[in-house]
C-alpha cells in the first residue's frame, strides 16, 4: 500500500469539544497534510467504497460530479472533489460515525471532519456556509445526518457555492489532520443518487 508520510504536520489540536469552528493559526493546512506527491491511496480507496458512502449534497445526482482530484491548486494538487450547489444547500454525513473535529481555517473556512466508524478514514467537509444547529464536536453522526450547508467560506470564490470533499486514510496515531489522501469520486459515483434526506 501507499505510505503517505507527511510534511510539516500541524500542532497537536486542542482536544475541547465546541459547537463553534476552532480559530487556530492559519498556518495549519486547512485538510489533512500529505506529501505533494503523493497518488490517491488504492487501499484507502477499497476502504471507501465498502463503507458505501452517499453524497453530501442533497439534490445532487451522481452522473452531476466531476472528478477534479488530480486538479492543480498553485502547487499542490486538489486531492478532494468539490460539489457544486447553491448557497444555502444541505451537507449531510457521507457515512455513520463520530464528528472529531469542528474547524475554521484562511483556506478551506468552515470546516467539519468525521471519521467513519472503524477510525480508518477521515471525511474532510470544507467552505460550508455555516453548520447546523446543535452540531458539535464528538457527537455521533448517522448516515445522511444534517453537517451544515453549502458556502463559500475560506478562499472560495465567492460566485462559485460548493463543498470541497476529501477523504483520507487515517494512520494509527489517528490525528484528524493527518492521513493519506483518497480520491472520492469512484465511490460517491456509485453511491447512485442524491443524498439521503437528513434525519
Amino acid at each position: 500500500g501507499v505510505t503517505a508520510k507527511k510534511t510539516s504536520p500541524a500542532p497537536e489540536p486542542s482536544s475541547q469539544p465546541s459547537s463553534q469552528p476552532s480559530t487556530q493559526s492559519s498556518t495549519i493546512a486547512p485538510a489533512p497534510s500529505t506529501d505533494a506527491a503523493t497518488p490517491s491511496d488504492p487501499e484507502g480507496e477499497r476502504l471507501l467504497a465498502a463503507r458505501k458512502p452517499i453524497i453530501p449534497v442533497e439534490g445532487i445526482a451522481a452522473a452531476a460530479l466531476r472528478d477534479n482530484y488530480e486538479q492543480g491548486r498553485g502547487s499542490r494538487r486538489h486531492e478532494a472533489i468539490d460539489i457544486m450547489a447553491a448557497r444555502g444547500t444541505r451537507v449531510v454525513a457521507v457515512d455513520d460515525g463520530k464528528l472529531v473535529k469542528l474547524f475554521y481555517s484562511k483556506a478551506g473556512g468552515i470546516t467539519a471532519y468525521q471519521f467513519d466508524p472503524t477510525g480508518q478514514l477521515a471525511y474532510y467537509y470544507a467552505h460550508l456556509d455555516r453548520y447546523a444547529d446543535g452540531l458539535k464536536e464528538g457527537m455521533a453522526l448517522k448516515r445522511g445526518d444534517l453537517i451544515g450547508y453549502v458556502g463559500t467560506s475560506g478562499n472560495s470564490a465567492p460566485d462559485a457555492p460548493h463543498l470541497h470533499f476529501g477523504v483520507y486514510r487515517l494512520g494509527a496515531d489517528k490525528k484528524w489532520w493527518q492521513g493519506a489522501p483518497i480520491n472520492p469520486y469512484a465511490a460517491l459515483r456509485g453511491a447512485g443518487g442524491a443524498a439521503l434526506a437528513a434525519r
